[in-house]
């Protein structure tokens, strides 16, 4: 199996063209790339808005915020 379109490397090398793997996927690769890109992005978008969110209720905890004057 040859992933770079040459079965067989006993040829002229002039006659060669392009020895990249997967010749002919470029777009959908392209494709798949970008897709892939923009789902990371946003599944960090929703993950961070989730962790800040967390974030910010444990500051606005008013039980935890009267625990600690009351400490003092």
């Amino acid at each position: 199996m040859s992933t770079i379109g040459y079965p067989n490397w006993a040829v002229d090398m002039a006659d060669v063209g392009a020895i990249y793997p997967f010749q002919g996927w470029e777009i959908p690769m392209v494709v798949a790339g970008v897709v892939f890109w923009l789902a990371w992005h946003r599944i960090q978008f929703v993950r961070e808005g989730q962790h800040l969110e967390e974030a910010r209720k444990q500051v606005i905890d008013h039980e935890r915020i009267q625990k600690s004057v009351e400490r003092y």
